[in-house]
């Protein structure tokens, strides 16, 4: 594996898996399609494997983030090539303020840590869309890919999945081999693509949306309307489905993504009553 392995001791905490074959990574270069249009974020720069390719891309510029500075002497040649079209970032992926980033990333290209996927994935919606990011292609941990795709119905259904499906659309690109990583993980990997449609932009960094989600999804089991009841006991839930035309008897995996947004709207109709005077 060349200089990738050079006396590097991977960081299990840091979820360094570090992408080595060369046909995926020819793959993910073809699927992003990046051009002279096109400002490049990458999070978890590694050893640079990506890295070098999208700075040799026609894209215009390339963000890369990477918390480890163990990792410099892999990545310094990189920023001595490409010295007006290259920034790193050093620091932790979920404290960047990707909202400062100028100019603004078109698109997010990464084999991101599996550990903090979800964190990080509502980190990046809550910022980048307003400003206009509009695609990401993630190496994802293949259960976090069928989650966030997962349709109505399914109990792989949560709610970073439900907020994208209403924000564009995700798909799973294609399955890659654990082979195809150093250290190899015990797990499968899934390319994921992500296109939002410039619709619910502001979905991710709305408190109450997130909080209606987080209850409805606390106890699984237990049906949709006695979790709401738990969280917001002074809300007429029945009143709620009535009006938005969910069952009574359903549970969270069961909703739309136009379901969820009836019923944010209820409530924040119903909280802008609660708050107005009398």
């Amino acid at each position: 594996m060349g200089r990738e392995q050079k006396g590097f001791k991977n960081k299990k905490s840091l979820g360094q898996n570090f992408l080595v074959d060369r046909n995926i990574l020819r793959h993910i270069l073809e699927q992003a399609d990046l051009s002279v249009d096109d400002t490049v974020l990458e999070i978890g720069a590694g050893q640079g494997v990506l890295t070098r390719e999208l700075a040799a891309s026609p894209c215009s510029f390339v963000f890369s983030v990477e918390i480890d500075e163990g990792l410099s002497e892999y990545l310094r040649d990189i920023t001595l090539l490409y010295p007006n079209t290259f920034s790193l970032l050093w620091g932790d992926a979920l404290a960047v303020d990707y909202s400062s980033l100028s100019p603004v990333p078109t698109k997010v290209v990464a084999n991101i840590p599996y550990n903090i996927t979800t964190p990080l994935l509502w980190r990046l919606l809550e910022q980048l869309p307003e400003a206009g990011t509009g695609y990401f292609l993630l190496m994802v941990q293949k259960e976090a890919a069928e989650r966030i795709t997962a349709p109505p119905g399914t109990k792989e259904r949560y709610p970073l999945g439900i907020t994208l499906e209403l924000m564009g659309k995700a798909r799973s690109v294609r399955t890659v081999h654990p082979q195809s990583f150093r250290p190899v993980p015990a797990v499968e990997s899934s390319l994921l693509e992500i296109r939002l449609s410039g619709m619910h932009a502001t979905l991710p960094k709305d408190s109450l949306w997130r909080n209606l989600l987080r209850s409805s999804f606390a106890q699984r089991r237990k049906k949709l309307s006695n979790n709401l009841r738990g969280f917001y006991p002074s809300v007429s839930w029945s009143e709620a489905f009535e009006r938005t035309e969910i069952h009574e008897n359903a549970r969270a995996e069961e909703l739309t993504g136009e379901q969820w947004l009836a019923l944010w709207f209820f409530l924040k109709t119903f909280e802008k009553k609660s708050l107005s005077p009398e």
